[in-house]
């Protein structure tokens, strides 16, 4: 780590040594000057990171050159110094911009604790602009989309964000972007600055999760050697994102519904309530209302879950988005492998409009790091793109089947489609769902429906 510098004006030359051994002996870089021309030169050649001013000096003031510092370096720390202290003069450099104000004499230990303060101050300030600045460029800004569906969403979103809606549901299919819309609807709101923390309920087995959700209680269980909080404890505060809820286990549906309704739960082996301000966002590609018509989901949690239902459409219902999506994907892409492609030529950017995109912006985004991989010009053509295509082709070759003269049997057909997609995801269903531009509910009701048959 770079040391810091700081600048010492004083024209009392035992004032400057003073201060350069004590603040050399905490790590730091001193500069010297004992005038204003000093302090000017010293001030442009070296990137000073605290300055010490002395109120006098034989060519000017003090309060001169504070205003002029901020104005060059805005953030960097300035401690003003006199023998000539009024309220007045203390009000006056405050207002200026000095970090603080110190009377003569003063005991060298005190001014370095007063130069620790003001640089761990401009430190922590630096630090807090920069996660503004991650958290708006992870906000509604990073909703890409021209499409009147995507604005309807981010139109929603902005008007939920700073509401007091403490459940969200997100609703579409896989790789739409419900993780992204969830993140950039926590960092609109006003619990922007607390958690936000995600648990996939179909990553975990049931029994584990359950702890990660609720914590436990040292001798809960077994392997319980220690209290742990659970995600909804540690995001008091913040927001929870609960994706693939539709594959939540029965058992813990009803534990969910609690926390939605009063914001308390018991952690595991607990008697005593927790209390948390959270919001809930829960996403889910299946078909709820199916699932609780089949008894696979709970009719109240649906209910509570669905009081601000948001629908983000397939990437095939707006196709218009498609080629801002692959500008941007360009953009992501070429600072990270260190390229200057310019974009996609008129024939990839038709093919890629065409393409029914069953992954949805997930396979988009990856259609466009491959062919960024292998692409070698400047700009990519369809041929970079081949891989990714290649299953359905054309979009319009791909909707058109040539009904032969003797007819066909669409459950064999049907049968024989899921058969090949299960193959060739090696028996991935999330994956062979999108080969087929369906949920992965909609593979397993096939199977359901096929089993046993020839």
């Amino acid at each position: 780590m770079s040391r810091e510098h700081v600048l010492v004006v004083d024209d009392e030359k035992l004032i400057r040594f003073t201060l350069r051994e004590s603040l050399a002996e905490e790590g730091y870089v001193v500069h010297e000057a004992a005038d204003v021309a000093e302090a000017q030169k010293a001030f442009e050649r070296y990137a000073i990171d605290c300055a010490i001013l002395d109120h006098k000096l034989p060519d000017g003031d003090g309060f001169s050159l504070l205003q002029e510092f901020k104005e060059a370096q805005p953030d960097t720390p300035v401690i003003l110094m006199t023998a000539y202290s009024t309220i007045q003069k203390a009000v006056e450099a405050m207002r200026i911009g000095a970090f603080t104000y110190v009377n003569k004499p003063f005991e060298a230990d005190e001014m370095v604790l007063t130069v620790r303060r003001a640089l761990e101050t401009t430190r922590l300030r630096r630090e807090v602009r920069a996660l503004r600045r991650i958290h708006q460029a992870d906000g509604l800004g990073n909703v890409i989309g021209e499409s009147s569906g995507m604005r309807d969403v981010v139109e929603l979103i902005s008007k939920l964000a700073d509401s007091r809606a403490t459940t969200v549901l997100l609703l579409g299919e896989s790789g739409v972007g419900k993780g992204l819309i969830a993140r950039a609807l926590h960092n609109a709101s006003a619990r922007r600055d607390k958690p936000f923390l995600t648990i996939t309920c179909t990553a975990i087995p049931e029994t584990l999760l359950e702890s990660e959700l609720f914590g436990h209680e040292r001798g809960a269980f077994t392997d319980a050697k220690s209290t742990k909080q659970g995600l909804f404890e540690v995001a008091d505060g913040g927001t929870v994102f609960l994706d693939e809820i539709g594959d939540m286990p029965l058992g813990l549906q009803a534990k969910i519904l609690q926390v939605l309704e009063d914001r308390t739960f018991k952690r595991l082996g607990g008697v005593s309530d927790i209390h948390v301000d959270i919001r809930v966002v829960a996403a889910t590609n299946t078909d709820l209302d199916r699932q609780v018509r089949e008894g696979a989901f709970r009719t109240d949690l649906f209910y509570r879950l669905n009081t601000f239902p948001i629908q983000i459409p397939p990437l095939r219902e707006r196709t218009e988005d498609v080629p801002i999506l692959m500008r941007f994907f360009v953009d992501q892409f070429n600072r990270e492998f260190n390229k200057q492609v310019e974009g996609a030529d008129r024939d990839a950017l038709a093919a890629l409009e065409r393409h029914p995109w069953p992954g949805n912006v997930r396979e988009l985004r990856n259609a466009v790091e491959r062919a960024m991989i292998l692409g070698q010009g400047s700009t990519l053509k369809k041929t970079d793109f081949a891989f990714s295509l290649e299953t359905f082709g054309d979009a319009r070759s791909a909707s058109h089947f040539e009904l032969p003269a003797e007819g066909i049997n669409m459950e064999a057909l049907e049968r024989d489609l899921v058969r090949q997609a299960l193959e060739r995801s090696k028996g991935n269903q999330s994956r062979a769902a999108q080969l087929l531009g369906m949920t992965r509910d909609q593979i397993r009701y096939r199977l359901e429906k096929y089993s046993g048959k020839p």
